[in-house]
């Protein structure tokens, strides 16, 4: 019998480490929860966690088997399980980031003392770190050349699931399978937000019927927040409710039905995406500091602004800027942002409010029930010009032409920003440029702009150029 540890993939098909011991034996689940790891979480993302473990507990128990709860470092934990149970050792998949790295190093460590098997699998990507490199051998910094060679190597058949005779429940083996801990339990209040369903059917589901329809407009919808025209599986893909191999597969049979060529030009546009999370799992590997650090340096440093209730005011949606705020009040209701309102709300903090990436990324991290380490690590680093294959400096996004351009009717920013209802769409689109008695009339209780776009911009330009130490064309879009 062999233990798999489950972590960042919660689910029991296309499983690579829990196929792998299926197949060669009866196989013990086990979830560890490890207070170094909660003490980074969030009331959106542990509350999903829980649900998700939930599910892939009950999955478990419908086949014969079950999973096993335990809490505790899991470089102590694992070894006196295997020590309690007979287990010739623990599988799992492998995790990325700089800390789970370290903490996969002391489990191996722990292990080997005592003479136990330990194996980690290439799971959570198609194409892990080392595999796409430069002729040179050296990893990607910039993603067009990445996704090139992405899109042209061959993606691996899902996992099987394990079959029901090499399940293990915990009965059979004498040990107590433990409760699944609540949010209070592990000191975590409950969420602001409405949290999406978890678990590998929710995520099936929502897998199948975006590939049914809204792939096939993908390319040419994604960008519009009130369409409902992208796959919001990416907190599926962040727990491992779903797998990257599932997932492929099911393009893969969309690209076979897709009517014409603009459809399947638009599957292909979704697999894009697919690949940007693998470039930025990539860079994180390689450069594991940017976590905290710019990627990309200027000569002088960055003189980012320090203004708390600008900062506050952002936060909270009340900057005056309507698509800025519906951003941000669509992630406190939801805990998801679109992703073109990513782009506009980190463009508008770092660049209209010149204020340093990661209290953005702080507050994402706090908010996001998909809150993935990479990719917003690198989405926040794009927005604000310090990461690799980053948004130039001199390119500052318009909040009022963004508005204009991707909700044109404002049906996205009325339904989060209540106080524009009345108001009419040309009132929206152009509030900062109202008078003060029109926009009284139309929004009394809607604040005014807090920040002047256009000598923002210029402030913009100037602290990057002092950065820099030379100057560069501008461009406004």
């Amino acid at each position: 019998m062999r233990l798999h540890w489950h972590r960042g993939d919660l689910r029991g098909p296309d499983n690579t480490a829990l196929a792998w011991a299926a197949e060669r034996g009866d196989v013990l689940p086990v979830f560890v929860f490890d207070e170094s790891v909660l003490d980074h979480g969030s009331p959106p993302r542990v509350r999903f966690m829980l649900d998700a473990l939930a599910d892939l507990r009950a999955w478990y128990r419908e086949r014969g088997g079950d999973l096993l709860i335990r809490h505790g470092d899991p470089a102590t934990v694992l070894p006196e399980l295997c020590n309690e149970t007979g287990s010739a050792g623990v599988l799992w998949n492998r995790d990325y980031s700089g800390l789970a790295r370290e903490r996969d190093e002391r489990v191996r460590e722990a292990l080997a003392a005592g003479d136990y098997e330990r194996q980690a699998f290439h799971d959570d990507l198609h194409h892990e770190p080392g595999s796409i490199t430069t002729n040179e051998g050296e990893p990607y910094a910039v993603y067009s050349y990445f996704w090139k060679k992405w899109k042209g190597r061959e993606k691996e058949a899902p996992r099987p699931a394990p079959g029901d005779e090499s399940l293990v429940a915990p009965d059979e083996a004498d040990l107590d399978p433990g409760e699944i801990p609540t949010l209070s339990d592990l000191g975590f209040d409950e969420p602001e937000a409405d949290i999406e369903p978890a678990g590998c059917e929710a995520a099936r589901e929502r897998l199948e019927a975006f590939c049914d329809d809204a792939v096939y407009d993908y390319d040419e919808r994604r960008d519009y927040p009130g369409d409902d025209a992208t796959s919001r599986l990416s907190a599926s893909l962040k727990w491992g409710t779903l797998g990257v191999r599932e997932t492929y597969a099911a393009t893969e049979d969309a690209m076979e039905r897709a009517p014409d060529e603009e459809s399947e030009a638009s599957v292909e546009t979704f697999r894009e995406e697919l690949a940007w999370r693998e470039f930025y799992t990539h860079v994180l590997y390689y450069n594991p500091d940017v976590v905290t650090s710019n990627y990309r340096e200027y000569e002088r440093g960055i003189e980012w602004r320090d203004d708390p209730d600008e900062l506050a005011a952002w936060r909270a949606g009340e900057t005056g800027y309507p698509i800025v705020d519906a951003g941000m009040r669509q992630l406190r209701e939801e805990a998801w942002m679109h992703n073109r309102l990513r782009m506009i709300v980190a463009s508008f903090l770092t660049k209209d409010l010149m204020c340093d990436w990661r209290h953005g990324y702080d507050h994402f991290r706090e908010r996001l029930v998909d809150h993935h380490t990479a990719n917003d690590n690198g989405g926040w680093q794009w927005a604000a010009s310090t990461g690799t294959d980053a948004q130039p400096y001199f390119r500052i996004f318009n909040p009022t032409t963004q508005g204009e351009r991707y909700d044109p009717d404002a049906e996205y920013i009325q339904e989060f920003v209540p106080e524009l209802r009345e108001a009419t769409p040309g009132q929206i689109h152009s509030w900062d440029e109202l008078p003060d008695d029109e926009r009284a009339a139309a929004a009394p209780d809607y604040p005014d702009p807090i920040v002047d776009h256009g000598e923002r911009r210029e402030a913009a330009l100037s602290m990057f150029e002092r950065a820099r130490g030379e100057d560069e064309d501008e461009v406004d879009e």
